[in-house]
Protein backbone atom coordinates (compact mmCIF):
# COMPACT_ATOMS: atom_id res chain seq x y z
CA UNK A 1 0.00 0.00 0.00
CA UNK A 2 2.78 2.43 0.87
CA UNK A 3 4.51 1.76 -2.44
CA UNK A 4 1.35 2.76 -4.27
CA UNK A 5 0.96 5.78 -2.05
CA UNK A 6 4.35 7.03 -3.19
CA UNK A 7 4.06 6.11 -6.86
CA UNK A 8 0.50 7.09 -7.83
CA UNK A 9 1.37 10.73 -8.41
CA UNK A 10 2.94 12.43 -11.39
CA UNK A 11 5.78 14.74 -10.26
CA UNK A 12 5.24 16.95 -13.33
CA UNK A 13 1.55 17.38 -12.44
CA UNK A 14 2.41 18.26 -8.83
CA UNK A 15 5.02 20.77 -9.98
CA UNK A 16 2.53 22.36 -12.40
CA UNK A 17 -0.08 23.01 -9.72
CA UNK A 18 2.51 23.98 -7.09
CA UNK A 19 3.81 26.69 -9.39
CA UNK A 20 0.35 28.27 -9.52
CA UNK A 21 -0.52 27.64 -5.86
CA UNK A 22 -0.45 31.26 -4.77
CA UNK A 23 -3.21 32.02 -7.30
CA UNK A 24 -5.74 29.39 -6.11
CA UNK A 25 -7.98 31.91 -4.33
CA UNK A 26 -7.83 34.63 -6.98
CA UNK A 27 -11.21 34.25 -8.75
CA UNK A 28 -9.79 35.95 -11.87
CA UNK A 29 -6.69 33.72 -12.07
CA UNK A 30 -6.07 30.45 -13.92
CA UNK A 31 -8.38 28.88 -11.34
CA UNK A 32 -11.38 31.00 -12.33
CA UNK A 33 -13.15 27.98 -13.89
CA UNK A 34 -12.91 26.13 -10.55
CA UNK A 35 -14.43 29.09 -8.72
CA UNK A 36 -17.22 29.26 -11.31
CA UNK A 37 -18.11 25.55 -11.26
CA UNK A 38 -17.75 25.15 -7.49
CA UNK A 39 -21.31 26.28 -6.60
CA UNK A 40 -22.70 23.83 -9.19
CA UNK A 41 -20.67 20.91 -7.82
CA UNK A 42 -21.46 21.83 -4.23
CA UNK A 43 -25.23 22.07 -4.78
CA UNK A 44 -25.27 18.80 -6.73
CA UNK A 45 -23.51 16.97 -3.89
CA UNK A 46 -25.55 18.67 -1.15
CA UNK A 47 -28.85 17.75 -2.88
CA UNK A 48 -27.91 14.07 -2.83
CA UNK A 49 -26.53 13.98 0.69
CA UNK A 50 -27.07 16.98 3.01
CA UNK A 51 -23.57 17.80 4.22
CA UNK A 52 -24.39 19.24 7.65
CA UNK A 53 -22.59 17.23 10.36
CA UNK A 54 -21.27 14.74 7.80
CA UNK A 55 -17.65 13.60 7.92
CA UNK A 56 -16.26 14.44 4.47
CA UNK A 57 -12.96 13.69 2.75
CA UNK A 58 -11.95 15.79 -0.28
CA UNK A 59 -9.32 13.86 -2.27
CA UNK A 60 -7.02 16.03 -4.39
CA UNK A 61 -8.30 19.16 -2.66
CA UNK A 62 -5.68 21.53 -4.11
CA UNK A 63 -6.08 25.00 -2.62
CA UNK A 64 -9.29 23.97 -0.85
CA UNK A 65 -12.01 25.62 -2.94
CA UNK A 66 -14.50 22.74 -2.57
CA UNK A 67 -13.29 21.69 0.91
CA UNK A 68 -13.88 25.21 2.22
CA UNK A 69 -17.37 25.41 0.70
CA UNK A 70 -18.43 22.03 2.14
CA UNK A 71 -17.17 23.04 5.59
CA UNK A 72 -19.26 26.22 5.39
CA UNK A 73 -22.34 24.01 4.88
CA UNK A 74 -21.62 22.37 8.23
CA UNK A 75 -19.54 19.34 7.21
CA UNK A 76 -16.45 18.17 9.11
CA UNK A 77 -14.01 18.27 6.20
CA UNK A 78 -10.54 16.83 5.68
CA UNK A 79 -8.83 17.87 2.44
CA UNK A 80 -5.88 15.80 1.22
CA UNK A 81 -3.38 16.46 -1.56
CA UNK A 82 0.27 15.83 -2.42
CA UNK A 83 1.09 19.42 -3.38
CA UNK A 84 2.74 21.03 -0.36
CA UNK A 85 2.32 24.54 -1.74
CA UNK A 86 -1.37 24.12 -2.58
CA UNK A 87 -2.05 22.76 0.92
CA UNK A 88 -0.21 25.70 2.49
CA UNK A 89 -2.46 28.04 0.52
CA UNK A 90 -5.55 26.06 1.62
CA UNK A 91 -4.48 26.22 5.28
CA UNK A 92 -3.74 29.95 5.10
CA UNK A 93 -7.10 30.64 3.49
CA UNK A 94 -8.92 28.64 6.17
CA UNK A 95 -7.17 30.72 8.83
CA UNK A 96 -7.82 34.04 7.10
CA UNK A 97 -11.46 33.23 6.34
CA UNK A 98 -12.02 31.56 9.75
CA UNK A 99 -13.47 28.52 7.99
CA UNK A 100 -14.82 26.15 10.67
CA UNK A 101 -14.33 22.38 10.69
CA UNK A 102 -11.74 22.02 7.91
CA UNK A 103 -8.27 20.51 8.10
CA UNK A 104 -5.70 19.65 5.45
CA UNK A 105 -3.14 16.85 5.18
CA UNK A 106 -0.37 16.00 2.76
CA UNK A 107 -1.14 12.33 2.18
CA UNK A 108 -2.19 10.18 -0.77
CA UNK A 109 -5.66 8.64 -1.07
CA UNK A 110 -4.11 5.18 -0.88
CA UNK A 111 -2.19 5.92 2.33
CA UNK A 112 -5.28 7.55 3.85
CA UNK A 113 -7.33 4.45 2.95
CA UNK A 114 -4.84 2.22 4.79
CA UNK A 115 -5.03 4.53 7.81
CA UNK A 116 -8.75 5.32 8.01
CA UNK A 117 -10.88 2.76 6.13
CA UNK A 118 -14.64 3.27 6.33
CA UNK A 119 -14.40 6.51 8.30
CA UNK A 120 -16.17 9.02 6.04
CA UNK A 121 -19.83 9.64 5.18
CA UNK A 122 -18.88 11.36 1.92
CA UNK A 123 -15.76 11.27 -0.26
CA UNK A 124 -15.26 13.74 -3.12
CA UNK A 125 -12.63 13.44 -5.83
CA UNK A 126 -13.13 16.25 -8.33
CA UNK A 127 -10.98 17.14 -11.35
CA UNK A 128 -8.21 14.90 -10.07
CA UNK A 129 -8.40 11.45 -11.70
CA UNK A 130 -7.14 12.81 -15.05
CA UNK A 131 -3.92 13.94 -13.35
CA UNK A 132 -2.74 10.65 -11.79
CA UNK A 133 -0.96 7.64 -13.38
CA UNK A 134 -3.41 5.08 -11.90
CA UNK A 135 -6.94 6.48 -11.56
CA UNK A 136 -8.39 3.04 -10.70
CA UNK A 137 -6.18 2.98 -7.59
CA UNK A 138 -7.62 6.30 -6.41
CA UNK A 139 -11.19 5.09 -7.05
CA UNK A 140 -10.46 1.97 -4.98
CA UNK A 141 -9.01 4.10 -2.18
CA UNK A 142 -12.10 6.33 -2.17
CA UNK A 143 -14.32 3.25 -1.93
CA UNK A 144 -12.26 1.96 1.00
CA UNK A 145 -12.45 5.31 2.81
CA UNK A 146 -16.23 5.73 2.68
CA UNK A 147 -18.57 4.08 5.19
CA UNK A 148 -21.07 1.42 4.04
CA UNK A 149 -24.06 3.37 2.69
CA UNK A 150 -21.87 6.43 2.12
CA UNK A 151 -21.48 8.47 -1.06
CA UNK A 152 -18.46 8.97 -3.32
CA UNK A 153 -18.51 11.75 -5.93
CA UNK A 154 -16.16 11.97 -8.90
CA UNK A 155 -15.74 14.49 -11.69
CA UNK A 156 -13.36 14.24 -14.61
CA UNK A 157 -13.04 14.68 -18.39
CA UNK A 158 -14.33 12.36 -21.12
CA UNK A 159 -11.91 11.15 -23.81
CA UNK A 160 -13.19 11.76 -27.34
CA UNK A 161 -12.57 14.25 -30.20
CA UNK A 162 -15.11 16.75 -28.80
CA UNK A 163 -13.45 16.84 -25.37
CA UNK A 164 -10.05 17.32 -27.02
CA UNK A 165 -11.46 20.24 -28.97
CA UNK A 166 -13.30 21.83 -26.04
CA UNK A 167 -11.16 21.01 -22.98
CA UNK A 168 -7.71 21.39 -24.52
CA UNK A 169 -7.84 23.39 -27.77
CA UNK A 170 -10.72 25.63 -26.68
CA UNK A 171 -10.09 26.04 -22.94
CA UNK A 172 -6.27 26.19 -23.04
CA UNK A 173 -5.39 27.70 -26.43
CA UNK A 174 -8.37 29.69 -27.72
CA UNK A 175 -10.23 31.01 -24.68
CA UNK A 176 -7.23 30.86 -22.29
CA UNK A 177 -9.50 29.63 -19.50
CA UNK A 178 -6.70 27.35 -18.29
CA UNK A 179 -2.89 27.45 -18.55
CA UNK A 180 -1.58 25.57 -21.59
CA UNK A 181 -0.56 22.06 -20.65
CA UNK A 182 -3.10 21.77 -17.80
CA UNK A 183 -4.55 18.62 -19.32
CA UNK A 184 -3.14 15.66 -21.19
CA UNK A 185 -5.65 14.09 -23.57
CA UNK A 186 -4.37 10.53 -23.10
CA UNK A 187 -5.23 10.73 -19.39
CA UNK A 188 -8.88 11.62 -19.98
CA UNK A 189 -11.31 8.90 -18.82
CA UNK A 190 -14.45 7.75 -20.61
CA UNK A 191 -17.57 7.42 -18.42
CA UNK A 192 -17.67 3.69 -19.20
CA UNK A 193 -14.07 3.35 -17.94
CA UNK A 194 -14.81 5.25 -14.74
CA UNK A 195 -17.94 3.14 -14.21
CA UNK A 196 -15.80 0.01 -14.58
CA UNK A 197 -13.32 1.33 -11.97
CA UNK A 198 -16.27 2.05 -9.66
CA UNK A 199 -17.80 -1.41 -10.08
CA UNK A 200 -14.43 -3.06 -9.45
CA UNK A 201 -14.13 -1.01 -6.24
CA UNK A 202 -17.61 -2.08 -5.08
CA UNK A 203 -19.31 1.27 -5.70
CA UNK A 204 -22.74 1.54 -7.32
CA UNK A 205 -23.28 4.36 -9.82
CA UNK A 206 -26.41 6.31 -8.83
CA UNK A 207 -26.35 9.23 -11.25
CA UNK A 208 -24.17 10.90 -13.87
CA UNK A 209 -24.29 14.52 -15.00
CA UNK A 210 -22.49 16.57 -17.60
CA UNK A 211 -21.16 20.09 -17.26
CA UNK A 212 -21.35 22.55 -20.15
CA UNK A 213 -19.89 26.00 -20.80
CA UNK A 214 -21.02 28.86 -23.01
CA UNK A 215 -17.99 31.02 -23.97
CA UNK A 216 -20.24 33.94 -24.96
CA UNK A 217 -22.08 34.24 -21.63
CA UNK A 218 -19.13 32.68 -19.73
CA UNK A 219 -21.65 30.54 -17.88
CA UNK A 220 -21.44 26.91 -16.73
CA UNK A 221 -24.39 24.62 -16.07
CA UNK A 222 -25.14 20.96 -15.36
CA UNK A 223 -26.90 18.95 -18.06
CA UNK A 224 -27.32 15.44 -19.42
CA UNK A 225 -24.44 15.93 -21.87
CA UNK A 226 -21.44 13.98 -20.52
CA UNK A 227 -19.34 14.35 -23.69
CA UNK A 228 -16.75 16.71 -22.13
CA UNK A 229 -16.87 17.33 -18.35
CA UNK A 230 -18.93 14.90 -16.31
CA UNK A 231 -19.73 13.93 -12.71
CA UNK A 232 -20.58 10.56 -11.14
CA UNK A 233 -22.47 10.06 -7.88
CA UNK A 234 -21.81 6.59 -6.43
CA UNK A 235 -22.70 4.74 -3.24
CA UNK A 236 -21.09 1.97 -1.28
CA UNK A 237 -23.70 -0.71 -0.46
CA UNK A 238 -24.90 -0.52 3.16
Amino acid sequence: MNATAHTNADPAELAKFSELAHRWWDPESEFRPLHQINPLRLEWIHQRVPLTDKRVLDVGCGGGILSDAMARLGAQVTGIDLSTKALTVAQLHALEASTPNVQYREISAEAMAAEQPGQFDVVTCMEMLEHVPEPASVVQACATLVKPGGWVFFSTLNRNPKSFLFAIVGAEYVLNLLPRGTHEYAKFIRPSELAAFERAAGLQLQESKGMEYNPLTRRYWLSGDTSVNYLHATRKPA
